[in-house]
C-alpha cells in the first residue's frame, strides 16, 4: 500500500519552530526523504540515512544551507570540502584538540563558573540558564576566541541576531527568501563585529598571543604573513553562532531533562563521575543544532527510495535521527541509563563538529560547579521550560529553586 504524504506539503515553518518532533516523527515512519516546500528542498529524517550521507563525501559534497550562506557569507569550514576544508580544518583545529582543551579548559571555565554562582546561590530562584548557564558559556568561548573586552551582553546580542539570520530559512513559491528583514539584522551585527574586531586583528598581526583568533591569524602562514582577514571573518560568524550558544543550550536541556527524572538527577548530583553520561543524553535528547546541514549529490544518486538527480541539496535533520526509534527505544524520553549508542548531534564525517570536545568540557564543568554549589536544585513547579526552534533548539529559560 502506499502511503498518502499530502499532509507534506503543508508543513510550515512556524510548525517546525514550534516543534518539529511530531512532524519527524510521522516522517521517519513514512516519508524518511521528502521534500518540505517550506524550506525549499529534501529533508532527511531517519538516523541510517543521515549518517549514510553524512559518511560519504565521495558522493554528497558539503553546502551551507542557503539561509546559513545569506548570514556567514562565502569561505567557511561548513561550506567547504576537500582540499579547502582540508586547508581550514588544519588553521581552526589545533586548539580545539582534546590535547590542546585539556591544557587550558579548567582555567578558562571553573573559576568563572564558581564567580557567577557566587552571586546567585543566596537567591533561592532564578532562571538559570539567564544567570548562568548562557553567561558561562559565553564567557568561556568569548575568552577563548580572545573577544574579552567585548561584553557579554553583547556577545548575546551578536549571536541572537546571527541566529535568527541563520534561522530564517522559509522560502516562498519561487523558493526566494520570504522574509528579508533577519538577514539585515544579522548584517547590520556583522558590521558591529567588524569594527570591534578590526583592530584586535590590528593588535594581533604585530602581537600573537595563545588567544584563538590570533593562531587564526598566524598558524601555518610564512614568517611575517598573516592570512586574510576575508578567511578569518567568516568562520569568527560561525564561532559566534555555534561555539558560544550551544554549549549553554546543552546545559540547559540537560537539567531540564534531569528534572524529569528526580532519582536520575539525585544520582547525578551525588556522583560527578555521571555527568559526562548526562550531558552525552542531553544532546541526544534535544540536539542543539536540529536541522543545519546541508549536503548535495554529486551524481543521480537513490536516497530512502527516492530518485535525486545530480545538484540535489537534501538537509540533514541531526535532531531528528536522534529520536529514530528504530536505534534508541522511546526516544523521546530522557534516560542516562539508556545504552550509549554514537549520536549525530554534533554531526558526522569529516564535517563532525571540530569543537565537540570543548563544548562538553565546558558544559561538564559548568554542571559540575552548579550541583556542587546548589545539590537541592530543583524545578519552579509553575514554569515549565518551552523549548524552541528547528535550525537551533533549545529551552527559552529554565525557572529553578532551591532553598537557602
Amino acid at each position: 500500500m502506499t502511503t498518502n504524504t499530502t499532509w507534506i506539503e503543508s508543513i510550515t515553518m512556524e510548525e517546525l519552530d514550534r516543534d518539529p518532533n511530531p512532524i519527524y516523527d510521522r516522517l521517519r515512519r513514512e516519508a524518511p526523504v521528502a521534500f518540505v516546500s517550506a524550506v525549499g528542498m529534501y529533508v532527511v529524517a531517519s538516523r541510517d540515512l543521515c549518517l549514510q550521507i553524512a559518511q560519504d563525501s565521495d558522493t554528497w559534497s558539503t553546502v551551507i544551507a542557503p539561509s546559513g550562506g545569506r548570514t556567514f557569507g562565502e569561505g567557511t569550514v561548513l561550506a567547504s570540502n576537500g582540499e579547502q576544508h582540508k586547508k581550514l580544518r588544519e588553521w581552526i583545529d589545533p586548539q580545539l584538540r582534546p590535547s590542546a582543551v585539556d591544557s587550558y579548559v579548567e582555567a578558562l571555565v571553573r573559576p568563572q563558573a564558581r564567580s557567577l554562582l557566587e552571586g546567585i546561590e543566596d537567591l533561592g530562584a532564578a532562571d538559570i540558564q539567564e544567570a548562568y548557564f548562557a553567561p558561562i558559556s559565553v564567557r568561556s568561548v568569548g575568552d577563548l576566541m580572545g573577544l574579552t573586552e567585548i561584553p557579554s551582553e553583547t556577545l548575546v546580542h551578536w549571536f541572537q541576531t546571527l541566529a535568527q539570520s541563520y534561522g530564517n530559512a522559509e522560502v516562498d513559491e519561487n523558493g526566494d527568501f520570504a522574509s528579508p528583514g533577519p538577514f539585515e539584522a544579522g548584517d547590520r551585527v556583522k558590521a558591529e563585529i567588524v569594527a570591534a574586531v578590526d583592530p584586535m586583528l590590528d593588535h594581533w598581526t604585530e602581537h600573537p598571543d595563545h588567544t584563538l583568533i590570533s593562531h587564526w591569524l598566524h598558524d601555518g602562514m610564512p614568517d611575517g604573513q598573516v592570512r586574510d582577514r576575508s578567511e578569518i571573518y567568516p568562520n569568527i560568524y560561525v564561532f559566534l553562532l555555534g561555539a558560544l550558544q550551544e554549549p549553554g543550550h546543552v546545559m540547559t536541556t540537560t537539567l531540564a531533562g534531569l528534572f524529569q527524572h528526580p532519582d536520575q538527577l539525585e544520582r547525578v548530583v551525588d556522583d560527578p563521575t555521571l555527568i559526562p553520561r548526562a550531558v552525552n543524553e542531553g544532546a541526544r535528547w534535544v540536539a542543539p543544532i536540529w536541522s543545519a546541514a546541508v549536503k548535495v549529490a554529486g551524481r543521480d544518486v537513490t536516497v530512502g527510495g527516492i530518485d535525486l538527480p545530480a545538484g540535489t541539496p537534501v538537509m540533514l535533520a541531526y535532531g531528528s535521527a536522534n529520536r529514530d526509534e528504530s536505534v534508541w527505544g522511546n526516544a523521546e524520553a530522557y534516560e542516562i541509563d539508556r545504552p550509549i549508542m554514537p549520536h549525530l548531534a554534533f554531526g558526522a564525517g569529516n564535517h563532525a563538529c571540530a569543537g565537540t570536545y570543548l563544548g562538553t568540557a565546558i558544559v561538564r564543568i559548568a554542571l559540575e560547579e552548579l550541583f556542587e554549589t546548589i545539590p537541592n536544585i530543583e524545578p519552579d513547579p509553575d514554569r515549565s521550560p518551552q523549548f524552541w526552534g528547528w535550525t537551533f533548539r533549545g529551552p527559552q529559560g529554565l525557572h529553578v529553586t532551591w532553598e537557602v
